[in-house]
């Protein structure tokens, strides 16, 4: 059976959708699995073993279902869902999979903060779409898969991380999901262990200002290394630290302890880190923790971010306990000695 798998966007929903991706490929027999992205996206999924094709889209949405309609598949699975896959599944006229977007769920929650979600994960939403097809959870959590030819070097990074550091993921996608900079600073301060900062090149400049503080201790990586780079330098660390963001899915992925800080999202969103079974028996600790300023009655404000506080104060960061994330860092970084 042939399969189109669609999520255009972004990140860290691709890595989401993963294990849906494996689990379709591994247990229908002889499934050939097609996956569409946005072509910004093409780096996220281009090892997955588990795609058979890829397609990408730009700008000509025309020109691309006309080279879909060619592959004649048998399903489309749509784990994206929004006026584009509409499109596409109106065109190819073959039967659909969709996932629960919790769509109105999502909008109780963020505007009127009432909760009705229905506390599970959208990793399991994605398995859930595939269920008539007999797809079942392996527990084995989700994917990145860095190139082998990918790899950072010991001699790419500080002789004084080389015992170990602990990764900092400093960006994120909208204002409202990420610290200040001046509790990044007090954060790296604190933390009694060699850092390296990751994030983009968008993130350089605040990442230099952060890493003034201690330019020993401190490395700022953001900017200087690929999207694969960036993953290499997760799977390197000993503990990472990051806002709701791609990298964070990515760091489960590569099954490493994660910190999770967050400001105008929550996992309420049915969305915090996520592992397999399987990886979990791996762990001495929860795999990880979620801070959340409690009592906020504002707090989530969206699902996505925003790029200001709707109600100008942005207690959600604001108000994060640093002395309780370094000391929860510490407990982690000790029982991995």
């Amino acid at each position: 059976m042939k399969f189109l798998v669609i999520r255009f966007s972004s990140i860290g929903d691709i890595v989401l959708t993963t294990p849906a991706i494996r689990c379709l490929k591994l247990q229908v027999p002889d499934a050939e699995v097609h996956f569409l992205s946005k072509q910004s996206m093409k780096a996220v999924t281009e090892a997955n073993p588990y795609i058979d094709k890829f397609y990408y889209f730009s700008s000509d949405l025309d020109s691309l279902i006309q080279a879909l309609k060619a592959e004649q598949y048998d399903y489309i699975i749509d784990l994206h869902k929004n006026f584009r896959t509409w499109r596409i599944k109106k065109a190819l006229k073959v039967p659909v999979l969709s996932y629960n977007k919790e769509v109105i769920e999502k909008v109780l929650l963020t505007r009127l903060h009432i909760n009705k979600m229905a506390g599970r994960h959208i990793v399991d939403r994605c398995l859930d779409t595939l269920a008539p097809l007999g797809v079942q959870n392996d527990g084995k959590g989700m994917d990145y898969f860095i190139p082998a030819t990918v790899r950072v070097k010991a001699e790419d990074l500080p002789l004084s991380h080389s015992a170990g550091f602990v990764a900092i993921v400093i960006g994120a996608s909208y204002y409202t999901k990420k610290l200040p900079v001046y509790k990044l600073r007090e954060l790296c301060a604190k933390l009694q262990y060699p850092i390296i900062l990751v994030g983009g090149k968008e993130d350089k400049q605040e990442g230099e200002e952060i890493a003034k503080i201690d330019p020993v201790k401190i490395y700022n990586a953001c900017g200087k290394f690929s999207l694969h780079e960036s993953a290499d330098i997760i799977r390197q660390s000993k503990l990472v630290i990051s806002h709701d963001t791609g990298m964070q899915y990515i760091a489960c992925a590569l099954n490493k302890s994660v910190l999770a800080i967050w400001g105008g999202t929550s996992p309420a969103l049915d969305v915090e880190p996520y592992y397999g079974t399987e990886q979990l028996l791996q762990h001495n600790k929860p795999a990880y923790h979620n801070f959340i300023v409690k009592g906020l009655a504002c707090q989530p404000c969206s699902n996505y971010g925003t790029k200001t506080c709707p109600r100008a104060h942005f207690k959600c960061m604001q108000d994060q306990d640093i002395n309780l994330i370094v000391a929860t860092a510490g407990q982690y970084l000790t029982s991995m000695a």
